[in-house]
């Protein structure tokens, strides 16, 4: 970033870096959720690092997603934060323009595309909407995600010299793409729970990146699992994992990309929340 921010290192070169290890850092903050990678929590939770996507703040990541594994209401637009299903309702009050941007989220060039702002927005407006109810826990996590992302907007623009539209653009922008990536197939709709999470069979970079959360199927069984752990577990059980996920397998983030590409994965509205 230093050499990035003093012109020595074109922006060609520094983005797709700086952005791919922010979305490593998301990676590991969600890691630091199911208490790895230490025995310590407060260590862990040094660890997991300052606010580098600059939107999320970690503490209400962490509450959000604890909700998203209760594994009974995977999916569920009002029950599951992670989810980009809509409710009925929500689908009418939406309109045609509402409805097109909901149809392309669920291409995956549109989740990547648009599921940024998108993603941003709809987090936004929910914790706004909770801490405007007098929410005392979101108002402290917001308040200290306040201050560590001012920190962090200090260093990158007067310490680096890289202005913060910049970086919002090129690196986070990019960034929250690929957490996206990771999360566009993960989920499906099932009458079983134990069929909605998916096994992406990628080995490459991708695995490393997601730090083997593609394997998604076998981390909602055993989430205490630290990320090093699952491959080896996945490999010695690989015929029960996709027995127990109704063969929910996909062949790499390639497969993911042939199949959604540009052609809806599901259609938005939850079949089964009317409101």
């Amino acid at each position: 970033m230093l050499a990035a921010g003093s012109g020595a290192v074109p922006p060609v070169v520094w983005v797709p870096v700086v952005a791919w290890c922010v979305a490593w850092q998301a990676s590991l903050q969600h890691e630091v959720i199911h208490g790895h990678p230490t025995p310590s929590v407060s260590f862990n939770r040094w660890i997991a690092g300052p606010p580098l996507a600059l939107w999320l703040s970690y503490d209400r990541y962490r509450a959000t997603h604890l909700q998203h594994h209760v594994d009974e209401r995977l999916t569920d637009p009002l029950d599951d934060p992670e989810s980009f299903y809509v409710t009925e309702r929500d689908w009418q009050a939406a309109g045609p323009v509402g409805r097109l941007v909901l149809w392309s989220l669920n291409t995956l060039v549109g989740r990547l595309v648009l599921g940024p702002p998108w993603t941003v927005v709809r987090f936004a407006l929910s914790e706004a909407r909770a801490v405007w109810r007098g929410d005392p826990t979101r108002r402290r996590d917001w308040i200290r995600h306040g201050v560590a992302t001012a920190l962090v907007a200090i260093v990158i623009d007067l310490g680096f010299g890289v202005p913060l539209w910049l970086y919002a653009l090129a690196v986070v922008w990019p960034a929250t793409s690929l957490m996206l990536l990771r999360s566009f197939a993960e989920h499906r709709l099932a009458a079983d729970p134990a069929h909605r999470s998916a096994i992406v069979e990628s080995s490459g970079p991708l695995a490393w990146l997601f730090l083997s959360n593609n394997l998604h199927a076998l981390h909602h069984e055993r989430p205490g699992l630290p990320w090093f752990v699952l491959p080896k577990i996945y490999r010695a059980n690989r015929e029960t994992v996709l027995e127990r996920n109704g063969g929910y397998r996909l062949s790499g983030y390639a497969e993911v990309a042939r199949r959604w590409l540009v052609t809806p994965r599901d259609h938005p509205r939850h079949p089964g929340r009317a409101s």
